[in-house]
């Protein structure tokens, strides 16, 4: 397929096999590598890496300092360094370079404090975290960019769903086009 047909997508690194993740490891998606990949442009990404973070690396997570925060803070899981303003910082000026590019979607690492899309664990104080925030990169991706195509890898395992994706993916290049 001529490159200049494939789809454009962004897409967390670690789902390509990239050893980007906390531990050096990876998530490689079979059926985004194999199936899809090439009918695609890949743009990976991993923000914990490109704020500077190593890999290996401390685990991080999100946590919410008070029940009045409203805002949810990324830190690592140990040594409680924040990292929230250096994540806030990349995400707008990544966020603003992908406005740019040209995407036609984007997939997401489902459950990452800074990929997830939705029902990433949330730390407060004692006892079990809640399942209810969303990465903190992920959060600027979908603001700037509403109607982009959007999808993490664990719900792509539903055929439905990723039928829909796909014809998402297709619909909005089709509209970007015109």
């Amino acid at each position: 397929m001529p490159a200049s047909d494939r789809l454009r997508i962004g897409i967390s690194a670690c789902l390509l096999g990239e050893p980007v993740r906390h531990d050096g490891g990876h998530k490689r998606d079979p059926f985004l590598v194999d199936t899809l990949g090439p009918f695609v442009e890949w743009v990976p990404i991993c923000p914990e890496v490109d704020i500077g973070l190593g890999t290996p690396r401390e685990a991080v997570r999100l946590v919410r300092r008070s029940t009045g925060d409203e805002h949810l803070r990324l830190e690592t899981v140990e040594t409680k360094k924040d990292l929230t303003r250096r994540m806030r910082a990349y995400a707008r000026r990544r966020v603003k370079a992908l406005v740019r590019s040209g995407l036609d979607g984007y997939v997401l690492k489902k459950d990452s404090p800074s990929c997830g899309m939705a029902r990433v664990q949330v730390w407060s104080g004692a006892g079990k975290p809640a399942r209810s925030g969303r990465g903190l990169f992920a959060e600027a991706l979908m603001t700037a960019l509403p109607n982009l195509p959007v999808e993490e890898e664990g719900r792509l395992q539903d055929p439905r769903i990723r039928e829909n994706f796909i014809d998402r993916l297709l619909a909005y290049r089709r509209l970007r086009r015109t």
